[in-house]
C-alpha cells in the first residue's frame, strides 16, 4: 500500500510541475542570405519613422527581442561604436473579444441527470451564462542587415493565439523567431517552448 502512496505522491508532482507551465505555439518563417562564414556580432536597433514617434513602447518591443538576439550571439554595440549590424524588430498585437471557437452566445441551458441510491434520483434544467474571454493574436519580426552594405541577411518572422499577451509571450516569440538563426529551415514551422506562468 506504501508504493501505491508513493506513485501517487509522484505523480502529483509531475503534474503539479506541469500546472505552473504554459506552452507557447508559435509559426515561424524565416529567409536567411547569411553567407557561411559569417559570425554574429555587434549590433544596434534600427526605427522607422512610426517607430521612432512611439519611443516607448519601441523600447519596450526592442527589449523583449534583446534576449533572444543575444542568445543567437549579437551584442548590443556602445551609443558611439560602429556596429556590424543593424536590426529592425516590430511586433502587433490584434485582440478579439472572444477565440473564434467560442459560443457566441454568452448563455445557453444545462441539463442534467444524478443517480445515488434508492433515495437520491433526479433531473435538473438551469440556465447558465459566462463571460467571454478575450483572445489575442500577436506577431513579431526580426529583420538583420550589414550595417556597411545595407545587404539583408536574415528576415525572421512568428505568429502566435491564445489567451495571454504579456510580456513573456513577446520575448517567447522573439526566442522562437530566432531558434533557428542563421538557417532558414523549413518555413512556416511550428515552434513550441515551454515558460512559466
Amino acid at each position: 500500500m506504501r508504493w501505491m502512496s508513493g506513485w501517487a505522491l509522484a505523480a502529483l508532482l509531475v503534474l503539479g510541475g506541469c500546472a505552473n507551465m504554459r506552452l507557447i505555439e508559435s509559426d515561424v518563417s524565416s529567409h536567411s542570405q547569411w553567407p557561411a562564414d559569417q559570425r554574429p556580432g555587434s549590433f544596434r536597433f534600427e526605427r522607422l519613422p512610426s517607430q521612432q514617434a512611439q519611443a516607448a513602447q519601441q523600447e519596450a518591443i526592442e527589449a523583449a527581442a534583446l534576449p533572444a538576439l543575444q542568445k543567437a550571439g549579437f551584442t548590443l554595440a556602445a551609443a558611439d561604436a560602429s556596429p556590424q549590424y543593424v536590426i529592425q524588430v516590430a511586433s502587433r498585437l490584434t485582440r478579439f473579444e472572444r477565440a473564434p471557437w467560442d459560443d457566441p452566445w454568452p448563455w445557453g441551458w444545462n441539463t442534467g441527470f444524478f443517480y445515488g441510491g434508492r433515495a437520491y434520483r433526479g433531473a435538473s434544467v438551469g440556465l447558465s451564462f459566462y463571460a467571454p474571454q478575450p483572445y489575442y493574436v500577436q506577431d513579431v519580426s526580426v529583420l538583420i542587415r550589414d550595417a556597411r552594405t545595407q545587404q539583408v541577411l536574415y528576415e525572421t518572422s512568428a505568429r502566435h493565439d491564445g489567451r495571454w499577451a504579456d510580456e513573456a509571450v513577446r520575448g517567447t516569440l522573439f526566442e522562437a523567431a530566432m531558434r533557428d538563426f542563421p538557417q532558414p529551415a523549413i518555413s512556416p514551422r511550428r515552434v513550441r517552448i515551454e515558460i512559466p506562468r
